[in-house]
């Protein structure tokens, strides 16, 4: 019997794009003799389109847009969207492929939630606290996991006192500074700043895609990414490193022209590998993830290691860390999604044990 296996993808996201081009590497991958494939586009205005099951890999992008496609609300979800054409049964896993708010932020979680539908991925909690870089950040600190300086700022309070704001940043955390949407993931509004001219644009900047946004201290530092695959008992992949060829890590790097170098494994020690993955695992179990994250870490000249993030659902396509780190482990794409698939279907048996009367 095949698995079928519902695609989520595109998103009311600034990320839209990057989750087309993740669903068209996943679709390339899935194995049509194990998986039937329905595809649900997500338009950039929040409309959700149902496509036809797919029999092959699609050629490009647009055709996952389905612009004569059935609109369905997500309030149908239940009853008719996720169904199979063939023998009226429901799926049986969703993979949310969406990035950035709308999709990776808990939001689409919590319907699948309230759905009682298996879903690829962390749940509710991990989700929203691990889109939100603020909440993220306060948890690992009580988690005691080590990281550069931070404070933040909602869009209100900037509007009436930008001065303040400028100076507080000088003074708590000095140049260089990076400027990021708090919830936004992809490199998207993220500004390098050496001066408070550059600084006042990376507010204007940041605050065109949220209305809180985080200034974190610029250390210099190798950035290195380790993939977290499990769910009570997760398992780190080998460490890869970036080094990108512009001042920083952005967008256009990661998902245009591909101007960087990743270097898998990471050229660290076996003691440096041992606290990576001891971190990691602190990270994922802090937030309460599930299925997969991305954790990205400095690590200094001196030794010493700084959690960055965790990315609770990384892309899939062809530049993306994710795939790339597991593959070096052992694990090849194809394989990724079916492990992905599996941790889905025991998370989702795993809550039907839960008594919810007394």
């Amino acid at each position: 019997m095949k698995t079928k296996l519902g695609l989520l993808y595109g998103g009311k996201s600034a990320e839209h794009q990057v989750s087309m081009q993740t669903a068209m590497a996943v679709i390339k991958a899935l194995d049509l003799e194990k998986f039937e494939i329905h595809p649900v586009y997500i338009t950039e205005s929040g409309q959700w389109i149902k496509g036809p099951e797919l029999q092959a890999p699609v050629e490009n992008v647009k055709a996952l847009e389905f612009s004569n496609g059935e609109e369905l609300p997500p309030t149908a979800l239940a009853p008719t969207l996720f169904k199979s054409t063939e023998d009226k049964g429901p799926f049986d896993v969703i993979f949310p492929l969406l990035h950035g708010p709308n999709g990776e932020d808990g939001t689409v979680q919590g319907l699948l939630e309230l759905l009682n539908l298996p879903y690829v991925g962390n749940g509710v909690l991990a989700s929203s606290a691990g889109m939100d870089k603020v909440i993220m950040k306060n948890i690992f600190a009580q988690a005691g996991l080590p990281q550069v300086k931070y404070i933040s700022f909602i869009r209100s309070d900037w509007e009436e006192g930008k001065v303040a704001a400028y100076k507080q940043v000088e003074e708590e955390i000095g140049y260089p500074c990076f400027i990021k949407p708090a919830n936004l993931g992809s490199s998207v509004g993220i500004s390098k700043c050496m001066n408070q001219e550059e600084l006042e644009k990376a507010f204007d900047e940041a605050f065109q895609f949220d209305r809180k946004i985080i200034v974190e201290e610029g250390v210099k530092a190798r950035e290195i990414e380790v993939g977290v695959l499990g769910n009570d008992r997760p398992e780190c992949s080998v460490a890869g490193e970036i080094v990108p060829k512009k001042d920083f890590y952005d967008y256009k790097a990661k998902y245009e022209d591909g101007n960087t170098a990743l270097i898998i494994p990471a050229d660290i020690t076996k003691e440096e590998y041992k606290e990576l993955v001891e971190m990691a695992t602190i990270a994922f179990k802090s937030l309460d993830c599930s299925g997969l994250v991305r954790a990205d870490f400095f690590l200094t000249e001196d030794g010493k290691w700084y959690i960055n993030e965790v990315n609770t659902m990384p892309g899939f396509t062809p530049f993306s860390m994710f795939p790339l780190l597991w593959k070096h482990t052992g694990v090849e794409y194809p394989q990724l999604i079916e492990r992905l698939v599996r941790l889905a279907t025991d998370r989702h048996t795993e809550k039907q044990k839960i008594k919810y009367t007394f």
